[in-house]
């Protein structure tokens, strides 16, 4: 048993019925609780604001606010807001531009109950719901189409400066799409110190996860597309 808090969850689907099942799984585990719905990006931006929760299940596609925007504007007032993307097709442009408003993942709307909570869980402790490598995947199918980082272009100083070079070589490994333990038979590390390096990483460039790690090396040319 732990005296942990439940993890709080807002759902945001505009199909009742598919936040009934979100719901109805939740339900079920002890560490978890559903403490709001929206039907709209709109009222899941003032729900986010009134409930403070600490995962946020979003849908995209949603009359009046999608939920892109209405992550940018949850993250812009929260940026400590952790926001899971439900979406229908697991390579899909619109989760992606989820992810690039501040979103930690995504999540398939017929991912299995195992799935779902695992996802949750991650998120909340800081992790991201998505791989490195499912991420990266992304980037390459979509480079044409997603919008253009506001970094766009030569930066005029190394983005990477406040970094050493070994956790330099960490962010490149995180954009390689590579895990922990892959990192650590690399680099001949034990994986906890790979651990401490992505959170230096993370910590020194202000980046959320390390799904936004792999954001920031391609938005900033420190890999290829």
């Amino acid at each position: 048993m732990t005296d942990r808090p439940p993890i709080r969850v807002l759902l945001v689907d505009d199909q009742a019925l598919v936040r009934l099942g979100f719901r109805m799984v939740l339900d079920a585990e002890s560490d978890l609780t559903v403490v709001g719905e929206a039907g709209d990006g709109g009222e899941a931006v003032r729900l986010a604001v009134e409930s403070r929760p600490d995962v946020i299940l979003m849908d995209v596609r949603m009359p009046t606010l999608d939920g892109i925007e209405a992550t940018r504007r949850i993250v812009a007032a929260n940026p400590d807001a952790r926001i899971i993307i439900l979406t229908t097709f697991d390579l899909d442009e619109y989760a992606f531009g989820g992810l690039r408003a501040g979103a930690s993942g995504f999540l398939l709307k017929d991912a299995r109950p195992a799935e779902l909570t695992a996802a949750i869980r991650a998120v909340a402790a800081g992790d991201a719901a998505i791989s490195g490598r499912v991420t990266r995947s992304m980037l390459e199918l979509f480079a044409d189409v997603l919008p253009a980082s506001a970094a766009a272009g030569t930066p005029a100083s190394d983005p990477t400066a406040a970094l050493t070079p070994r956790e330099r070589e960490i962010l490149l490994a995180i954009a390689e799409g590579l895990s922990n333990g892959e990192i650590s038979e690399k680099f001949f590390l034990t994986e906890s110190t790979v651990k401490t390096h992505v959170g230096r990483v993370l910590a020194k460039l202000q980046l959320r996860d390390r799904v936004h790690a792999v954001i920031f090396a391609y938005d900033n040319g420190l890999v290829e597309r």
